[in-house]
């Protein structure tokens, strides 16, 4: 009798995989803690909201006993103000995050955004010109005067030489010699230009959370995957200043206006500094240039359209960039077409690239950049 055997997918409710009330309250920390810019309280507080909502917590193990473990780990710590007193009082101090913190919410940011896309363990691109170069390939050619030494592979020219010579007298010439093909790693200084002009958190979308995960994930990225490649990272309002990887957590927008010249200058002169080094800029904005700071100190803004005073000194940095074999790729969190004729005319004068998107995708497509640009020489 012929079984009737019913074949197919069953489809379940997902379930999370076990995790400690601990760890489960951690994952929306590091999200809250994003969002508001390294503000501890705020962050607890929007997360005491969640739970009153979504009951993450119970009788066992409340928010209060979370932040008591997130200070024995090293996540936050407490700093106690000099009241006057006598030392007895039970006061409680203001709570901020740590370095370890700080490194946590970088990775978690990685995971994030770049999570899904598959990563080579080798921790270094190549640059597709094979020769004297750094890496090795795994596969051999004849040696060529000039070769190092240390590149000859003595297995396979010791059987070369036994092929070509026999075995009776032993014969070592140099056509015998092979040698262990390698190419050159391209290494990278870029420069991460992120817009925090209040356009970045108006009309009701939170567009500098995103671009601070960014940079937080590429910092990460290129730290832990391309060490010999350099990130640096600078803000542009009304001026533009440089800020260290640990500071990216509590990036904010501020009351600017936009300096996207301002931006560009300092970004190629930290990039000057950069020696024998393919270099590029990545920026990050969402809005037109308004700002130009004057030779004498005072600020020329103009926020109504494009000024073309303002917009052809940014065609001219692109040049500039342009001769210095910097390639700027702009990631445009806006799609206003006089923003976008701007945007590209600016692309057209450096010969550099434009992604006009959404926040959706930006972690993505800066990734994607950024292993495509590390594979071949972009100086020349």
């Amino acid at each position: 009798m012929a079984m009737n055997i019913r074949k197919g997918f069953r489809f379940s409710k997902y379930e999370a995989p076990n995790q400690t009330p601990f760890e489960k309250l951690f994952e929306i920390f590091k999200e809250l803690i994003t969002h508001t810019s390294g503000d501890v309280e705020e962050a607890l507080d929007w997360l005491r909201e969640l739970d009153k909502e979504y009951e993450l917590t119970d009788e066992n193990y409340t928010i209060d006993d979370f932040i008591e473990d997130l200070k024995a780990k090293g996540f936050l710590r407490e700093e106690f103000k000099d009241g006057g007193g006598d030392g007895a009082g039970e006061g409680e101090g203001d709570l901020s995050i740590t370095a370890k913190m700080e490194r946590v919410i970088r990775q978690a940011a990685l995971d994030q955004i770049f999570g899904k896309l598959k990563r080579s363990g080798s921790g270094n691109h190549k640059t597709g010109k094979s020769g004297r170069g750094d890496e090795h390939t795994g596969e051999f050619r004849e040696y060529r005067y000039g070769d190092g030494l240390e590149h000859i592979s003595m297995t396979e020219s010791l059987k070369n030489a036994q092929i070509n010579h026999g075995m009776d007298s032993f014969t070592l010439s140099e056509d015998d010699l092979v040698v262990e093909d390698t190419q050159y790693k391209a290494q990278m200084s870029t420069v991460l230009m992120i817009d925090i002009s209040h356009s970045m958190i108006l009309y009701g979308e939170d567009r500098i959370t995103p671009a601070k995960k960014v940079a937080m994930a590429l910092a990460e990225l290129i730290t832990t995957r391309y060490p010999k490649d350099t990130l640096e990272i600078l803000v542009f309002g009304n001026d533009a200043w440089p800020i260290p990887i640990k500071d990216l957590p509590y990036l904010k927008v501020g009351p600017y206006h936009t300096n996207t010249v301002a931006g560009l200058q300092l970004a190629m002169d930290m990039l000057r500094r950069k020696r024998n080094t393919n270099k590029q800029i990545f920026m990050i904005t969402d809005g037109k240039p308004s700002c130009l700071r004057m030779p004498d100190g005072t600020y020329y803004k103009n926020s109504v359209g494009l000024d073309d005073y303002i917009v052809e000194k940014c065609y001219n940095m692109a040049r500039q960039a342009r001769k210095l074999h910097i390639p700027i790729t702009t990631f445009m969190i806006a799609k206003d077409p006089y923003l976008t004729q701007f945007v590209r005319h600016f692309s057209e004068a450096n010969n550099g690239k434009a992604f006009f998107t959404g926040l959706k995708g930006l972690g993505e497509m800066i990734f994607e950049d950024y292993e495509q640009n590390r594979r071949k020489r972009l100086k020349g």
